[in-house]
């Protein structure tokens, strides 16, 4: 699949994020779009379905709804709001440290790069993409289970594992869809393109999966 095949693809992908449940993180850029609730969100949500991640964030978010909240808190009690989210234990130690972070080498602001908020614990490239992508509008792709499975899918890459399939899409991908394929991904890969028995037979792109020119 080449880039002019792929921007029919992109067309299809957007359609159906438009027309379907978005993915969380999504929805929170849509309702309130301030970093740091992105960035605790995005934090959260790693090896954890959308539904447990809306209701963590949730509560979460009604006792700390800003960074100067969250330093007040302890790790034990961020552990009871955000519950059950996978490894919530080490989650919540890694949360406590972030406003701390945040005012010590940030000025008390959430940075915009990449490598700074790889300085977070719990933050690795997918989590920072997303930030960077979500929170602030710049080009970054975030790369999940969903983009990596669903690229090579389609044949547009052949990577082995997401750190290959970012470091592939940022030379091939042109940065006009930078922005917009995490979300358009995951919510195609979490009701069509799914990893078990994909609906190839109800996908509208199926005709085109696979083409490589």
């Amino acid at each position: 699949m080449n880039n002019e095949i792929f921007d029919r693809a992109y067309t299809i992908l957007k359609e159906h994020f438009e027309n379907n449940k978005m993915p969380v993180i999504d929805l929170m850029a849509i309702e309130d779009g301030d970093p740091y609730k992105i960035l605790v969100g995005s934090i959260l949500s790693t090896r954890t379905k959308d539904e447990t991640t809306a209701t963590a964030c949730k509560k979460l978010f009604e006792k700390a709804d800003n960074l100067e909240k969250l330093s007040n808190l302890s790790a034990e009690e961020i552990e009871t709001l955000i519950f059950p989210v996978g490894f919530y234990r080490e989650k919540a130690k890694n949360l406590k440290q972030i406003p701390k972070i945040v005012a010590e080498k940030f000025d008390g602001v959430i940075p915009q790069t990449i490598d700074e908020l790889l300085e977070f614990p719990g933050v690795g490239r997918k989590v920072a993409n997303l930030v960077v992508a979500v929170a602030f509008k710049k080009p970054a792709i975030c790369v999940d289970t969903h983009v990596h499975r669903i690229f090579n899918r389609f044949g547009y890459i052949k990577t082995k594992n997401p750190l290959e399939t970012e470091m592939a899409l940022r030379k091939k991908l042109p940065e006009k869809y930078w922005l917009g394929v995490n979300g358009y991904m995951v919510s195609y890969g979490q009701n069509i393109c799914r990893p078990i028995s994909p609906k190839c037979e109800t996908c509208k792109i199926a005709e085109i999966c696979g083409k490589v020119l």
